[in-house]
């Protein structure tokens, strides 16, 4: 055996005990990868069922922002038409009162009058 035999050898297990131990950080690494594959795989699990509820809620949710929909516009309508009924009402009935209003007050104050006058009236003579 030469002495490149003997070198050859030297190498040949110094590269052997260095493949074995970065193989231990390999075979841990890929430990770690089973790990996250299986974390992945259990969240994957839990969150499917947590989607078909989420969107179980949001439905029903739209379900019920259209009947409040509906309710809002029926509301805006009734109000609509109040508005209109009591701006008849003002004009229909308004003026009349008015004029009852202001006739009153002129014959309160033509018979306030008369009857200040009848009394002045009265003590002069």
């Amino acid at each position: 055996m030469s002495g490149g035999d003997i070198a050859g050898l030297i190498a040949a297990g110094v590269f052997a005990i260095l493949v074995a131990i970065l193989a231990v950080p390999v075979f841990k690494l890929g430990k770690v990868f089973d790990e996250l594959s299986g974390s992945i795989r259990s969240l994957s699990e839990e969150t499917t069922p947590l989607i078909g509820e989420v969107t179980a809620t949001v439905s029903t949710t739209n379900e019920q922002l259209k009947k409040v929909d509906g309710m809002t516009s029926n509301v805006s309508d009734a109000t609509a038409n109040i508005s209109a009924l009591s701006s008849l009402i003002a004009a229909t009935v308004g003026s009349p009162l008015i004029k009852v209003a202001s006739f009153s007050y002129g014959v309160r104050q033509a018979f306030t009058a008369r009857k200040s006058g009848q009394s002045r009236g009265r003590r002069s003579r």
